[in-house]
């Protein structure tokens, strides 16, 4: 290998340290602070220049999906695990469960979200991990629909937007016996009346 070529490697290691510094510090500061913490404070702490941290993550909402890619593979062990069940009445709750435990790992993350999708802009980072999500939550409720347990006017963005809006109450220090019965009043209408016990 020629000086030149040892030159042109040296730019990119620098390149994935930095941003990998920044991803680490960034979720450290979207668990600390939530969605609307100091992008500058991030770049400070990953010991680069607001530029650095710009090039690499244009927007808040870049590195933010850049951060949630990074966390998504508990998320997506969990999904393989709720698609082994059987029961797909039992797969959509527990799938509406895990979302909203993903929707709520930072404060403020389901406003950015909601505003994906419901804008659909391909500009914006977040608007593929939400059309996943709600690809997804769609999936499950068509078999459980098939199944006869939800209501057929029902769909995947409507279920999304639920566990959205309970994440976002999650997030405001809620206690769980309220969540409980919030889950409860959103099942019952979804569910398909003549399966409701």
């Amino acid at each position: 290998m020629n000086a030149s070529g040892q030159q042109g490697r040296r730019p990119r290691a620098d390149v994935q340290r930095n941003r990998a510094a920044l991803l680490e510090t960034a979720q450290r500061h979207f668990l600390q602070h939530g969605v609307g913490t100091s992008l500058e404070a991030v770049a400070k702490e990953a010991g680069v220049g607001p530029a650095t941290l710009y090039r690499h993550f244009p927007t808040r909402e870049a590195l933010l999906a850049a951060v949630l890619q990074a966390r998504s593979e508990e998320f997506v062990a969990r999904r393989a695990g709720i698609e082994q069940l059987g029961d797909a009445a039992e797969a959509l709750e527990r799938w509406l469960r895990a979302m909203e435990e993903y929707l709520s790992a930072f404060s403020g993350l389901p406003d950015p979200l909601m505003a994906a999708a419901r804008a659909q802009d391909p500009d914006n980072p977040l608007t593929i991990p939400c059309d996943i999500l709600i690809t997804a939550t769609d999936q499950y409720v068509r078999a459980a629909q098939r199944a006869g347990h939800v209501r057929a006017s029902v769909q995947g963005y409507d279920l999304f937007l639920a566990a959205c809006s309970v994440a976002w109450i999650k997030g405001t220090g809620t206690e769980e016996k309220s969540l409980d019965r919030l889950r409860t009043l959103i099942a019952s209408g979804y569910r398909e009346r003549d399966t409701e016990a």
